[in-house]
């Protein structure tokens, strides 16, 4: 028998400690036959607390000293604040954080051959009043705050720089500690750049979550693309609308370059508008977003001829969000068309994988009873349908590209491949569009963390009932059972499955 742990392995340092940062990027990794190596949970962050910068960087020391480790994926934001929400509310100086890239400079000298992939986020501006992952004053000017991001950004043809009371009421304060993390945060993001161009990374993406046309991070984004355009080495960088779905890209990434395999993907969606249409969150068309998550999973988009058809449920033009309820009517037509064009593509012999991209935080109901009803859930490589478009476009092509993979090297693991798209069906579809919609009110009683344990403990009861009745009713389960079932942040946004 082979010792295991010879056995090639992938080490991520996540974005933050929930299940689609930590578990999704191991199904795809699982998919491929590959371990993946992630950081034990006590250094990692919990909710609003961060993690320990410094014990974070020793592991992944640690794990580029390893001789079995052939590919480093790192979040930047969790090397440099402790993890997503830390990026957004934490008063590290810019030089303390800064200094904290060097990790990266002393793997690369360690290590000239192991490769790094890197992600560095684009801090978002909630349009909302909720302080749940954002600092305490969001709850009084969080939409003011992001408005002014808006006008500001309309502004950067201007000269003249208006007095701050006049583009908005916000005290000075408080867009004082929000601008000036905002800039150290953006000084980071150059800085990623300049890795790039002295060899430190291999590869780095940009990502932006929840933003808009027209922001403080889309603003941001002019100049990085600036950047992008001036120093040679820039080409190589993808920005684009994304976050917790990057390290899953990243580590299909990193299964395709170290097996030597290039995956390719055709895209088709049955409403050809709407591939031109923004998505909810974002800040560019849903084809420029889908074409931008295959070359971060380091595939490539072709006409005909792919190893994976990439069908696309469209945006829907009325914008209606899944966190909001259930939409008034059904679109029967954009259903029909997309169940008719997997049955065709899967009729025709290629591998589908479906991104349900129709609403955000939540799959389309109607459409995945549509496909069960069609006997075609089963029979996909992958699905998503959760959080943004970018959320669900990325973790869809990990998970399809990472079955490819699996099969050009031998190592495919049907059975992780089962559980992974399972996974999914029952996060995205069964709990976000159905049983979150329906229960959600009675057991949460707000976006907060509950602080009572019999509370959660209960809201776990009752969804992991829920789910289950689900998973037997309509899903192709084949065996497969919920094992555990947590609520990670304890609240209704995310829960954490693990299937046998």
């Amino acid at each position: 028998m082979s010792d295991p742990t010879l056995r090639p392995r992938i080490a991520l340092l996540p974005l933050d400690d929930r299940p689609v940062n930590v578990k999704l990027p191991g199904d795809v990794a699982a998919v491929a036959g590959v371990t993946l190596d992630v950081p034990p949970a006590e250094i990692l962050p919990a909710y609003r607390t961060a993690g320990d910068a410094d014990a974070l960087g020793a592991w992944l020391r640690e794990r580029a000293a390893d001789p079995a480790t052939v590919h480093l994926v790192v979040s930047v934001d969790m090397l440099l604040y402790g993890g997503l929400i830390a990026s957004r509310t934490s008063h590290d100086t810019t030089r303390d954080v800064l200094a904290r890239l060097d990790v990266l400079r002393e793997v690369r000298r360690m290590r000239p051959e192991l490769p790094i992939s890197a992600v560095s986020l684009v801090t978002r501006a909630s349009n909302s009043y909720s302080a749940a992952e954002e600092p305490e004053y969001w709850t009084a000017h969080g939409k003011e705050i992001h408005a002014l991001g808006g006008d500001a950004h309309r502004l950067l043809g201007e000269t003249d720089v208006l007095p701050l009371e006049e583009l908005t009421p916000v005290p000075a304060d408080v867009v004082s500690d929000y601008a000036t993390r905002r800039l150290r945060n953006h000084i980071v993001n150059l800085s990623t750049l300049g890795l790039v161009e002295d060899e430190t990374l291999d590869f780095l993406a940009i990502t932006a979550d929840d933003t808009a046309p027209f922001a403080a991070g889309s603003a941001e984004q002019v100049w990085l693309r600036h950047w992008m355009r001036m120093l040679p080495s820039g080409r190589r960088v993808l920005m684009y609308p994304g976050a917790d779905e990057v390290g899953a890209a990243l580590v299909a990434r990193a299964l395709a370059g170290n097996a030597g395999v290039t995956v390719s993907f055709a895209v088709a969606c049955a409403d050809a508008a709407g591939m031109e249409r923004i998505p909810p969150y974002e800040n560019m068309s849903l084809a420029a977003s889908a074409s931008r998550q295959i070359r971060a999973a380091g595939a490539v988009e072709v006409a005909a001829d792919a190893d994976v058809t990439l069908v696309l449920h469209a945006p829907d033009p009325d914008r209606h969000d899944m966190f909001r309820g259930r939409p008034d009517a059904v679109d029967t037509a954009a259903v029909a068309g997309t169940v008719a064009l997997v049955r065709e593509r899967l009729e025709a012999g290629e591998r589908v994988a479906l991104a349900d991209v129709r609403y955000p935080n939540g799959a389309d109901e109607a459409l995945v009873r549509a496909l069960a009803d069609a006997d075609l859930l089963g029979r996909l490589e992958a699905f998503g349908g959760w959080n943004t478009a970018g959320n669900t476009l990325g973790s869809v092509v990990a998970v399809a590209a990472a079955a490819v993979v699996g099969r050009a090297t031998g190592s495919f693991d049907e059975r992780a491949a089962r559980i992974a798209l399972l996974t999914r069906l029952l996060d995205d579809f069964a709990y976000q569009a159905v049983v979150r919609t329906d229960s959600g009110p009675s057991l949460f009683p707000d976006i907060y963390p509950m602080a009572d344990d019999a509370r959660v403990a209960e809201a776990s009861r009752v969804i992991r009932a829920e789910l289950t009745a689900l998973l037997e009713s309509m899903l192709p389960a084949d065996g497969v059972r919920i094992d555990e079932l947590t609520l990670p942040w304890r609240r209704s946004f995310e829960i954490g499955l693990v299937l046998r």
